[in-house]
């Protein structure tokens, strides 16, 4: 059974100029390690990565090494629709030394089928620098490309050496649960509430964004599968609203850095009700 354990969803803070603040990404990055991550991953969903230019990617994972996380312990997203975007994605972050890299299918299309997303997947694959590793990412509700079972699949069967996991960010339980019992792939669980159920299945852990949070518990969580109440109760509040500036509030409100509130358009903050809702979970005494 593969074990990947923690990866933390890392939020991108950023300057009052819109710049991304690689100081506090840096010791964000420091501080959930040493609290129990297994990991980081930078420039998925939670980061904000689709408003993340090139250039800035390599500003970002300079200051990660250079903050003194190595290499191993780093995952970086992959957001582009064209291969020669995601081309030199992949080579940038080699450059660096990171390998491993979570996946996003291209999502401008609708419904571009399985036939064409294995046929955008195998391309990706032949062109790709061999040392790249993928860890596919369904997310459906964000990008309106599902990744069906038979897709999945059918990718870990003919390119086992570049399709090393996959990351189940659709909330379902269902397909979720088919994955596990399938077996054929590692599964990273990227609902939170739904990770005490997976890891006696056999899930390898999560990457997700509440870890920014509490990296911990998350770490306790996928040590003892057992559900943390507080934690499920927070991510429903979370996800009611704008997930992003949800957990980009509570991370202000919990380190009392106004910094970390900074959303590039077109997020935009919390309206005040929905604000007051998510705040409120802080006040749990059990997620404390």
């Amino acid at each position: 059974m593969t074990r990947i354990g923690i990866s933390v969803a890392l939020l991108t803070p950023f300057t009052a100029e819109g710049a991304i603040d690689t100081a506090l990404l840096a010791d964000h990055a420091r501080d959930v390690l040493a609290k129990g991550a297994h990991g980081v991953t930078l420039f998925g969903t939670t980061g904000e990565g689709a408003s993340i230019a090139l250039g800035e990617r390599a500003v970002a994972m300079a200051a990660l090494l250079s903050a003194g996380l190595t290499e191993d312990r780093i995952f970086a997203g992959l957001c582009a629709t064209s291969l020669g975007d995601v081309l030199a994605q992949i080579d940038q972050a080699l450059f660096f030394g990171i390998d491993t890299f979570l996946l996003l299918p291209p999502f401008y299309f609708p419904a571009p089928g399985d036939v064409g997303l294995r046929a955008w997947h195998a391309a990706l694959f032949a062109q790709a620098d061999p040392r790249a590793k993928f860890i596919l990412y369904h997310i459906p509700q964000i990008t309106g490309v599902p990744l069906s079972f038979d897709l999945v699949t059918g990718l870990r069967r003919d390119f086992p050496d570049r399709v090393i996991a996959l990351k189940d960010s659709s909330g379902s339980w269902e397909n979720t649960e088919r994955l596990l019992v399938w077996g054929g792939i590692p599964v990273l669980v990227g609902d939170e509430r739904l990770l005490h159920r997976a890891l006696p299945l056999g899930a390898a852990g999560s990457i997700c964004g509440m870890a920014n949070l509490h990296p911990a518990r998350l770490r306790a969580l996928f040590d003892t599968a057992v559900e943390d109440v507080a934690l499920s109760r927070q991510v429903d509040a979370v996800v009611a609203g704008p997930v992003i500036a949800a957990v980009k509030a509570l991370m202000a409100h919990q380190t009392g850095n106004a910094v970390w509130e900074r959303l590039r358009p077109p997020l935009a903050p919390l309206v005040d009700a929905a604000r007051a809702v998510v705040l409120a979970t802080a006040a749990d005494p059990a997620g404390a």
